[in-house]
């Protein structure tokens, strides 16, 4: 089962937590999870994904205008109808909106058909309402975070699509 994981990112904060989730994601037997930036997919892969993750910078509290055009033009390339999905969000500063940016991407996902998931409190610690926020100063301290997050998504995706 296949997992695509996209962001856009300029400082590699965005790049660094895809890859965290994808770490956790590939800790769950039999999940294939690949990281991609927005501008260099691998449609192929997108497409045979039953999930498909994207992360944005916030800018302005919300998602970075790349993130805003991909959801508005290309993430149809990737036949997203029936897809679990998520998101997840960096931000320079507590409080920059990264839950707001989160919001933002996953109702275009809804509008597009696709399954909104983050386990929300269910699972207890770390409680991941919307999808998990990192903080630009510390990256490496929201890794575990992220991979939690990675993981969950992925088990989630492969209880529904597994058979």
């Amino acid at each position: 089962m296949k997992i695509s994981i996209f962001y856009h990112s300029v400082s590699g904060n965005t790049k660094q937590c895809a890859e965290y989730i994808a770490e956790g994601a590939n800790s769950v037997d039999g999940v294939e999870a690949k990281v991609f930036d927005i501008h260099a997919p691998d449609t192929d892969f997108a497409k045979e994904s039953s999930c498909i993750i994207l992360g944005s910078p916030t800018y302005m509290g919300s998602m970075s205008a790349e993130i805003y055009t991909w959801l508005e033009k290309s993430m149809r390339e990737f036949s997203p109808a029936g897809k679990l999905s998520g998101a997840f969000a960096t931000e320079r500063y507590i409080h920059g909106g990264g839950d707001v940016a989160i919001q933002g991407i996953l109702s275009h996902m809804l509008v597009s058909g696709m399954l909104p998931y983050s386990g929300g409190g269910a699972f207890g610690a770390p409680v991941i309402h919307y999808g998990p926020v990192g903080l630009a100063e510390d990256i490496q301290g929201c890794r575990d975070t992220f991979i939690t997050y990675g993981r969950r998504m992925a088990e989630k995706a492969s209880e529904l699509f597994t058979r």
